[in-house]
């Protein structure tokens, strides 16, 4: 990777911890986490407005930038990169969501009180699409399995199970504040364990 030397002290010290990243190094990861997980998580709940949202957008930015970071240029910073990233995941779970909130056969009057139809395109998965899908939740089910089994009953309590947190804290007697910062570490580790299996997705 090209060294850039036009970035910033903050910039370069990013591009060594990318290139330790690249080169296999566990602890570069961590650090880049830790470094933009507070500024990207509130960046999501601006935009998002709900703190579970915000925290899942979180995790799967830093997912993705991570499935990516060969990807990276040093021509601009890590950050810029790392927040476009972010920001483009967070406007693509927004305008998913609208649309699976809008109902296929819901109408809306115009103005001159006729009623109009929306058409929206289905959700549904094509076939193919759903085996692909039933696949990956496989694997993910086989990658929580190797998880410590505080963060694989978090997991899988949040995930398989569809309990809020709420419920979570109150099944498993803990604070709920406890519960969302362990899910949240947990949630790390699953996002850097599924890394190295994406070739087999």
């Amino acid at each position: 990777m090209v060294k850039g030397d036009n970035l910033s002290d903050k910039g370069k010290r990013d591009l060594q911890l990318v290139e330790k990243a690249l080169n296999g190094d566990q602890l570069a990861f961590g650090e880049l986490m830790e470094l933009y997980r507070e500024s990207i998580y509130f960046m999501m709940l601006k935009m998002v407005k709900s703190d579970e949202d915000a925290e899942d957008l979180t995790i799967e930015a830093f997912g993705k930038a991570f499935n990516r970071l060969h990807q990276y240029s040093p021509s601009y910073a890590f950050s810029t990169w790392l927040f476009k990233i972010a920001s483009n995941n967070a406007i693509d779970f927004i305008r998913k969501k609208r649309v699976k909130l809008t109902s296929m056969d819901s109408g809306v009057t115009n103005k001159d009180g006729e009623s109009v139809r929306i058409d929206v395109e289905s959700g549904d998965k094509t076939p193919a699409e759903e085996t692909m899908h039933l696949e990956k939740v496989e694997l993910m089910r086989e990658v929580v399995k190797k998880l410590k089994p505080r963060y694989r009953d978090l997991i899988e309590k949040r995930y398989f199970l569809e309990l809020s947190y709420e419920e979570i804290a109150s099944d498993m007697d803990l604070p709920l504040g406890t519960v969302k910062a362990q899910l949240f570490r947990a949630r790390a580790f699953l996002a850097d364990m599924m890394k190295y299996t994406k070739d087999t997705i």
